[in-house]
């Protein structure tokens, strides 16, 4: 058997382990949420959070004997709070960012890439090159909303910020002209204009940022803490077979073949 089969056959014999070890072979069901408005990585669909995130998180614990309720609790912001303050289990994907680490345990394999873009109203006529052309300028966030410490602490010294709820909100006001630009994934960029008819209102900027990284996480208050290396491993299994970007295409797809209304929470 190859080394690498044997540390997969060890982190299941130590997954089941913990869970025999529990009191009276008894695991709780977990309660999991995420970012209501990123597809593919997670969003509300029929009141429910789908998207690879959520896969990746069910399949995991179902594997170390946990059934996880994937709430819907409000906006990213509330998300964050509800595991924070252990009201919920689990993240099931967020920036690794410095403000966070005191409250939450990340797995160390994140769980999708996340090329940031800039996005724009090109009826507008304005031509942006560089951040440096976006001094001054508005920008449209959703509460909670962060896109890596860089890029974070550029906006809160030289934007003025407009926080909304939902997702479609920041479109709308920027196909409208309301605001001069919103940060977001290249990957969910292009599904969400795409989504809500706005390709020809709102395009990528012409110039690359940093790709970041979604991780699970976890509460640092919770005992589930103690699977992180499993997490670790199997995270790395799925990415090495191909299984995530399989669900990044599936969950694309269904993204984009769901209605409208069906994707409001």
């Amino acid at each position: 058997m190859k080394s690498s089969g044997l540390a997969h056959y060890f982190f299941i014999i130590v997954g089941l382990m913990m869970v025999i070890q529990s009191p009276k072979g008894q695991t709780k069901e977990l309660i999991a949420c995420g970012h209501p408005y990123y597809p593919p990585v997670s969003w509300v669909q029929e009141e429910q959070l789908i998207g690879v995130a959520p896969a990746v998180v069910k399949l995991i614990f179902a594997e170390l004997g946990h059934q996880v309720r994937l709430d819907v609790v409000g906006n990213w912001k509330r998300c964050l709070s509800e595991v924070k303050t252990g009201h919920a289990d689990i993240v099931v994907a967020a920036y690794r960012i410095d403000s966070r680490e005191p409250d939450f345990d990340f797995s160390e394999q994140h769980i999708v890439d996340d090329p940031i873009g800039i996005y724009v109203n090109p009826i507008n006529n304005k031509i942006y090159h560089s951040l440096d052309d976006l001094k001054g300028k508005t920008v449209g966030l959703l509460f909670g909303d962060s896109f890596g410490d860089s890029l974070d602490a550029f906006i809160d010294e030289h934007n003025q910020i407009e926080y909304v709820s939902e997702g479609q909100q920041n479109l709308k006001k920027l196909a409208q002209g309301r605001i001069d630009f919103i940060p977001l994934g290249i990957v969910s960029g292009k599904l969400q204009t795409q989504k809500f008819g706005y390709t020809k209102q709102i395009i990528a900027a012409p110039f690359k940022l940093k790709t970041e990284y979604y991780y699970l996480a976890l509460g640092s208050h919770s005992e589930l803490s103690q699977h992180l290396p499993y997490i670790n491993q199997r995270l790395n299994e799925l990415h090495q077979s191909g299984k995530i970007q399989q669900l990044v295409t599936h969950y694309s797809k269904t993204y984009l073949e769901s209605s409208t209304e069906a994707s409001k929470p």
